[in-house]
């Protein structure tokens, strides 16, 4: 495990490691979800097997620290991303990004792209406001006490079924607002018109279950890659393990 810390108060971004060669692939977690929970059988798969690889979790998620005076936006996650990769000494990496933290990845690449040479976007959300979707928690309808302290995180942990809950329950509920708030909150530009402007190899996934994605013409007509995964809901990792790693390793 290695660690840097992120906020100037000793507070730590953790990530895990695998050796290997070429440029680092960097998985990157959505809102309540953990990296290595969510990608480890991705990485391991022959098609992916021999790359540096890192499996990040934010600050307030899995083994990352939680301080309560972090703002947890979607800039902040994105600073403390660019934190573990100066200390990890990763440049031009591929990040494989999952909802929200396709939305942190976004951010990091506008403004590093010295860090990123590609991202891969797993229903990244791209928009501020999003629609209830299958991705969406409801965390960010509470009022943060409220969520905090009078039974919000319990309502929301039953909603989201045992699956999302097992690593939801490993985050701090603090942050898990203030996250949720900033996602909703989104970016200025938005992360849409962030990733449009980028120049680095783009790729969005967006499972079939989950309808067509809005404004994919105009992502298309920039440069971005877009395609369905079928059979696959919001979780594509999990409902088609062998599209999502064939579009992880690009095109042969």
């Amino acid at each position: 495990m290695r660690q840097a810390e992120f906020d100037g108060r000793g507070s730590r971004i953790r990530w895990t490691e695998a050796a290997g060669d070429g440029p680092a692939r960097v998985y990157v977690h959505g809102l309540g979800s953990a990296s290595t929970v969510y990608n480890a059988h991705i990485a391991a798969r022959p098609e992916l097997a021999g790359r540096r690889t890192l499996f990040v979790d934010l600050p307030g998620h899995g083994i990352s620290d939680r301080p309560a005076d972090f703002g947890y936006t979607l800039e902040d996650h994105a600073a403390a991303l660019a934190v573990a990769l100066d200390d990890a000494r990763v440049t031009g990496a591929e990040l494989v990004a999952h909802s929200m933290g396709g939305a942190v990845a976004i951010v990091l690449a506008d403004r590093r792209p010295d860090l990123v040479s590609r991202l891969v976007l797993v229903e990244a959300n791209l928009d501020p406001y999003p629609p209830v979707t299958a991705g969406s928690s409801g965390i960010a309808s509470y009022e943060e006490d409220d969520y905090v302290e009078n039974g919000g995180h319990a309502r929301v942990l039953e909603k989201v079924g045992p699956s999302w809950a097992a690593t939801m329950r490993l985050a701090d509920p603090r942050a898990l607002h203030r996250t949720a708030k900033g996602l909703m909150q989104g970016t200025s530009p938005t992360m849409r018109q962030l990733l449009v402007g980028l120049t680095a190899e783009r790729v969005y996934l967006q499972g079939e279950l989950s309808g067509e994605l809005p404004g994919a013409e105009g992502l298309e007509a920039a440069g971005v890659r877009v395609v369905t995964v079928p059979g696959a809901g919001h979780n594509i990792m999990f409902d088609n393990p062998d599209a999502f790693a064939a579009a992880v390793a690009g095109p042969a």
